[in-house]
């Protein structure tokens, strides 16, 4: 089945040489920098990469918003983010989206830092209630409508930043658009969920384009390989074919090297993208290894989780086209 063709144009990917590296921590990356009076929402904020996120974001004294589906996953975050505000949010569930958006946008509070961390991966063909693939209804959708109902407050920072954590999965599969919901083809676990990561990074280059003007900046992130909760829906003998799961039988990598990292590691790029001053001015660009990522030419792809972005994760027409489908699936325009 075709795929949408893949135009000349698109974004600046292009290192900017900024000094850090594969081995660098969040910790390093934000260093003693003072968010005091800066507010952050971080989906996913309550385990893995979003809670060690939320965690630094929060020593650096911002408010941190930590939305969550489960008084449980709630409570975790509580004990490792002392201050962080708790949530209702299920990013599956369009109602639960509207709810939280409108009670923090009738707040008047200003939202400087969006971090959209949630996301599940390489699940069985599951639908939500609206007939939706769950992959790109949780990962793209749940966002892109959680964005789009927190517009008032992102405009109200004056100068705020959307960071959106894809995946170098994305080089598993464009965004189909003549068969996104796996109606007419045979569902693939992985490359519905590359199509979601792929989405995640059109996402951040469109909401660049449309939110600069109004002081919004949007970037994308690939954080690394990281061993964490979201490799739930795998089994052993898939964790070990991919070189993580340890002679003990722990759920952990056995080697190390520029793509595997640790925690701290994977959250490094989203907490530069978050807050680092060397990307003022700047935004829609795919990021790895605390860097802009390198675009990486059609006949030169490599395997998920290398370096670079795939021509269709930074298509600006596949991007602009994108907004245009979301908007009319969750029934929600921003209001640029």
């Amino acid at each position: 089945m075709s795929t949408n063709p893949i135009n000349n144009e698109r974004t600046l990917q292009q290192p900017i040489h900024s000094g850090y590296g594969p081995r660098t921590t969040a910790q390093e990356v934000i260093g003693d920098l003072d968010l005091s009076g800066q507010t952050a929402i971080v989906t996913g904020g309550y385990s893995g990469l979003g809670l060690e996120v939320s965690r630094v974001l929060a020593a650096a004294g911002a408010r941190v918003i930590i939305p969550a589906r489960s008084k449980e996953k709630a409570a975790a975050a509580e004990a490792a983010v002392p201050g962080a505000e708790l949530e209702s949010l299920d990013l599956a569930d369009a109602e639960s989206i509207h709810a939280f958006a409108s009670r923090f946008v009738a707040s008047g509070r200003p939202l400087h830092l969006l971090i959209n961390c949630a996301g599940i991966m390489a699940i069985p063909e599951q639908r939500d209630s609206r007939g939706f693939e769950l992959q790109f209804a949780t990962n793209h959708l749940g966002h892109f409508q959680l964005t789009a109902e927190l517009w008032p407050a992102l405009t109200r920072a004056k100068n705020a930043r959307v960071v959106s954590v894809s995946s170098g999965a994305h080089k598993f599969s464009p965004v189909h658009f003549d068969d996104i919901q796996y109606h007419f083809r045979s569902y693939q676990k992985w490359e519905a969920y590359g199509q979601s990561k792929t989405a995640n990074a059109l996402f951040a280059l469109e909401l660049d384009q449309r939110g600069k003007a109004h002081g919004v900046r949007a970037f994308s992130v690939h954080p690394g390989s990281i061993v964490t909760d979201l490799s739930r829906h795998l089994s052993d003998e898939e964790m070990r074919g991919m070189g993580a799961l340890n002679e003990q039988g722990r759920r952990a990598y056995t080697e190390t090297n520029d793509e595997r990292k640790t925690v701290p590691e994977g959250a490094a790029t989203i907490i530069w993208c978050a807050v680092s001053k060397q990307l003022d001015g700047m935004g829609g660009v795919y990021c790895q290894n605390v860097d802009v990522a390198q675009f990486v030419q059609e006949d030169d792809q490599s395997q998920a989780g290398g370096s670079g972005v795939s021509p269709w994760a930074a298509d600006l027409l596949s991007a602009a086209r994108l907004w245009s489908v979301s908007e009319e699936l969750v029934g929600i325009r921003f209001a640029v």
